[in-house]
């Protein structure tokens, strides 16, 4: 198959993947690109992964640190994980294996916004960053680096890294040339300017990478996909939850506090995001726009639709089918998406200015609107909270989704206090479940537990949610956000002790 390596004199830097992994040391701090499941490196990590199980066989120790831009795939994570050989993780993880070694304490977890780990690079807060491994889909001429199906942070990383090792990646669809727009205006303080972004659609950088060539010290041409995961079809639950979410959008156009065409829209992944993008679908709005983080499935129906304009990401979150959809006809889409780094994408002024409508999934909620998105009874990692902070804090409207129930019916998703929390109730606008929508805007803690209870929680707990409420009125040592420290959490220790949350 013909090279997508344009630039004659990095052509002499191709080998295998094995020889680029034998320029990686014990101890090594490294830079990968990938965010949910795209663009991410796939070959030099599972040579990665031999040589550290071959080392320790040997009876040597052998670790690395991963920074990227947030998930990837098994060949990266997975692999390493399996061989153990993951020393920290930064700043978001959904590979199980990596879960489970975190969860037991055999790895180091940072679980980060994702706005922040560019910016905290570059101030040194992160420490040394030894090796940028960062696929793209070709190199040009001049030698500039042609962008995959995320960007990410592989900016800060090439920029940041000793060295660089590119996987080439001919499965990458080569008309993505030029849907990338990678500004490189940031600075550190005193020096930071305004960027220059007031519409969703405005390109404000350059199409490609730049890379200081002398500092290429391996390319491994591969033709691998991304392996994103199918998303199952809505169900009875998400869709509810879509309902209420576009019963709600449209309220807020009639008492004129949106626009017809809404404000640009943000939607963390997964399938009650895409409920509700599919039912933006058949929705009364039209000339929409995107200012997310990911291009999923529902965003592909919303283009094709009609309904929406254009979607600024900083990489496709796609399941197979809506993989291969876009590969076969990528011109068609080309001008009307924009992959950004995640320094931009997910950037809180930027959030701000343009007045996003974040839409994002939690764990669990308590009844004055605090929500954990990260940890399963206040310790076990879930995934972490991505960008869900980034424009939970800073957004327009910000709504958070969820069934009112998990484990078959054992867990509330509604609890007198959530056993850790990601977002605070002032961060939290609109909370939504299957029962209904609470609109917890300009309400007092007290009128929010009235509402969340009423509106959110689950018939099966409703009545011990305002059980514990009315004792808490009563006893509690103070009335603002009325609270029983001893009791608070006893609904997670009852699960844990049992089973489930039901008394």
């Amino acid at each position: 198959m013909k090279t997508r390596i344009a630039a004659a004199e990095l052509a002499a830097r191709v080998m295998p993947a094995d020889a680029a992994a034998s320029l990686i040391s014990n101890g090594m701090v490294l830079g990968m690109s990938g965010f949910t499941g795209s663009g991410y490196p796939k070959a030099v990590p599972g040579a990665l992964a031999a040589r550290i199980r071959a080392e320790r066989e040997a009876g040597r120790s052998m670790r690395v640190s991963i920074w990227t831009g947030a998930s990837t795939g098994p060949e990266l994570d997975g692999a390493l994980a399996e061989a153990d050989g993951i020393e920290l993780r930064l700043p978001y993880n959904s590979d199980p294996v990596a879960r489970e070694r975190i969860n037991k304490g055999e790895m180091d977890y940072l679980d980060m916004h994702l706005s922040q780990v560019a910016p905290m690079a570059w101030q040194g807060f992160l420490g040394h960053l030894d090796v940028a491994v960062v696929e793209v889909t070709g190199i040009r001429s001049d030698g500039t680096l042609i962008p995959s199906s995320s960007v990410g942070n592989n900016k800060t990383w090439l920029e940041r890294a000793d060295a660089v090792i590119l996987e080439v990646n001919r499965w990458q669809n080569p008309a993505l040339e030029g849907m990338h727009d990678v500004y490189y205006g940031t600075a550190l303080p005193p020096h930071r300017v305004p960027i220059p972004l007031v519409r969703p659609d405005d390109r404000i950088g350059q199409q490609t990478l730049r890379c200081d060539p002398a500092k290429i010290v391996a390319i491994v041409e591969t033709d691998a996909p991304d392996r994103n995961l199918p998303f199952a079809k809505p169900d009875a639950s998400a869709r509810a939850i879509a309902g209420h979410v576009l019963e709600f959008l449209s309220h807020e156009v009639r008492r004129e506090r949106l626009p017809a065409s809404l404000l640009p829209l943000q939607s963390g992944v997964g399938n009650i995001a895409n409920a509700v993008l599919a039912g933006l679908v058949d929705g009364p709005f039209y000339d929409l726009t995107a200012y997310t983080e990911v291009i999923q499935d529902g965003m592909l129906d919303l283009l094709d639709s009609g309904r929406l304009r254009m979607a600024s990401a900083t990489a496709f979150s796609l399941s197979p089918e809506a993989a291969a959809r876009i590969n076969a006809d990528m011109g068609r889409y080309h001008d009307r998406m924009i992959l950004r780094p995640q320094e931009i994408s997910n950037h809180p002024e930027l959030i701000r200015r343009l007045g996003c409508i974040a839409m994002n999934g939690l764990l669990e909620a308590d009844i004055y609107g605090a929500v954990n998105s990260t940890c399963v009874m206040g310790s076990r990692i879930q995934n972490g909270i991505g960008g869900s902070g980034d424009f939970a804090r800073n957004a327009y409207i910000s709504i958070f989704m969820t069934p009112s129930t998990a484990k078959g019916g054992n867990i509330s998703a509604i609890v007198p206090q959530v056993s850790h929390v990601d977002h605070i109730l002032q961060d939290v606008g609109v909370l939504v479940t299957e029962q209904g929508l609470a609109d917890l805007r300009g309400l007092s803690p007290r009128k929010r537990a009235d509402l969340v209870i009423q509106q959110c929680a689950h018939p099966d707990y409703r009545d011990a949610l305002r059980d514990y409420y009315a004792r808490a009125m009563a006893g509690s040592f103070g009335r603002h956000a009325p609270s029983l420290p001893g009791e608070a959490l006893s609904w997670h220790q009852r699960f844990m002790d049992t089973g489930t949350m039901r008394e």
